[in-house]
């Protein structure tokens, strides 16, 4: 394992990217995806509850398409108990994810599912990120997931939890390094934005 430094942000290497069989065997790993504060803003102590609210996260549709290229399936997991608040319903979530497709598939880029928790926080669902569930599922549709082959990205610790629950290899996006640091066993690399994650992974291509 190595650990390099580059301005405020640093990434864990691991064997995972240095032994692929072949350059075309990254195609087929899945890559997961959390929602809030990787692909849209997240909104502190507050939901998404309209498109109106929805915001992309700076060069997030250009890391999309760059992502697009390198990963099958490309699925989205995200916890979402506003809907278990009553602060918005499912037709709601339903068309905010509808849009954002539309918006990523216009961009060139794609998402090829989307898997959400309406859930309270307090009940522990099993679907609720840090638990698997969503996970399972994604792999009951796409049974070629080979989990160990596959990346996590997200900017919570339960995101990180969540992946390696499944075997994944995890990417945290923040601009502060303080989980990395405190959590070095979970997060396996890490990026201020899905942008520089996604030219990270095509510069690899390249190599």
């Amino acid at each position: 394992m190595s650990l390099q430094s580059h301005q405020n942000t640093f990434y864990i290497f691991f064997p995972y990217f240095c032994t692929m069989e072949s350059k075309d065997y990254r195609h087929k790993n899945a890559l997961f995806l959390d929602r809030d504060g990787v692909i849209n803003k997240r909104i502190v102590d507050g939901y998404v509850d309209c498109y109106e609210q929805f915001e992309f996260e700076s060069k997030a549709l250009e890391a999309l398409a760059v992502l697009s290229h390198f990963f099958e399936p490309i699925i989205v997991v995200t916890n979402q108990q506003g809907i278990g608040k009553g602060l918005m319903t499912e037709q709601d979530f339903d068309v905010i994810t509808q849009k954002m497709i539309a918006d990523i598939k216009n961009s060139g880029g794609r998402i090829d599912k989307v898997f959400h928790c309406p859930d309270l926080a307090q009940k522990n669902s099993f679907n609720r990120k840090p638990n698997v569930g969503m996970g399972l599922k994604a792999r009951r549709i796409f049974p070629s997931i080979r989990f160990k082959q596959s990346l996590m990205v997200g900017d919570a610790f339960s995101d990180m939890v969540f992946g390696k629950r499944l075997k994944m290899k995890c990417v945290l996006i923040a601009d502060s390094p303080l989980i990395a640091r405190r959590e070095p066993k979970f997060v396996d690399m890490k990026f201020d934005n899905l942008y520089e994650f996604a030219k990270y992974i095509e510069n690899e291509k390249k190599n």
